[in-house]
């Protein structure tokens, strides 16, 4: 199990499934951290839950495509830990499934607005933060979706592959600098955003969609949030101090081969 202890850990999504599963993971593990989220009750509920089990946390609710609201959960974490020694830049949205010639304007902005754009000012103030230190580590949630052309995500795709890009651009500037940059990429992980797109594809019928969606895996199984918690702390540790500039795939294996 890595060791947090002391450690100061920023998540941005953290009312969320897989937001909430590692920070769940984190705290066991004795980081101190710095929950954001747009969805302020959710995650103030999330945040007393974890402080109850005696876990520092402090929330701070935000949306991560806003500037300004970027820069102020980074110097509310500073001003109250002294530090960031690890970002989780987590935060994102599914969106409207639809072909990229039906896809409205208006959704597709919106997308790569949180997606894309929402990273990329996460990792620019958080990094500056850990370039002052001398030390630290981000992981970007990326997807399958950046490296495959997923119909009907269109948006997501081209979001989810700009995160991919950001992560590789960000690991060579500052891997120099002591700072490790990295992203995930999750395949079909039970959430309820999964269970947002599933009722648009079986109308309704989420159970036969996890069912039908588990088998794009050589495991034949949808993926558990806490799973992909247990690959972030992993990256965020010491114990993956020769990890940088990748992308960890948590897909249970669709992506190593084409399923029949």
């Amino acid at each position: 199990m890595p060791d947090h202890k002391d450690r100061v850990i920023i998540i941005t999504g953290a009312a969320g499934a897989i937001g909430y599963a590692t920070a769940r993971i984190l705290a066991r593990e004795g980081a101190s951290l710095m929950l954001v989220d747009i969805a302020d009750e959710a995650l103030r509920a999330r945040a007393a839950v974890l402080r109850a089990t005696g876990a520092t946390v402090e929330a701070f609710a935000a949306d991560c495509a806003i500037e300004s609201d970027v820069r102020g959960y980074v110097e509310a974490t500073v001003e109250r830990f002294g530090r960031i020694d690890g970002f989780f830049n987590n935060a994102g949205v599914e969106g409207t499934i639809a072909p990229l010639h039906d896809y409205e304007v208006d959704e597709f902005d919106r997308i790569l607005s949180v997606n894309l754009r929402g990273v990329f000012l996460g990792q620019r103030y958080v990094t500056r933060e850990m370039v002052k230190q001398g030390k630290g580590s981000i992981v970007n949630t990326a997807s399958i979706g950046s490296e495959r052309g997923l119909a009907g995500g269109g948006a997501y795709n081209a979001a989810k592959h700009g995160v991919l890009g950001l992560t590789r651009t960000g690991a060579s500037e500052v891997g120099p600098l002591g700072i490790r940059v990295n992203c995930i990429e999750p395949g079909v992980i039970e959430t309820p955003l999964l269970n947002e797109v599933l009722d648009q594809m079986y109308v309704g019928d989420i159970d036969k969609g996890l069912k039908e969606i588990g088998r794009v895996a050589t495991l034949d199984r949808c993926g558990k949030p806490e799973e992909v918690g247990t690959v972030v702390s992993f990256l965020l540790s010491d114990d993956a101090a020769y990890v940088n500039g990748a992308a960890w795939e948590i897909d249970g294996g669709a992506l190593a081969t084409i399923r029949h």
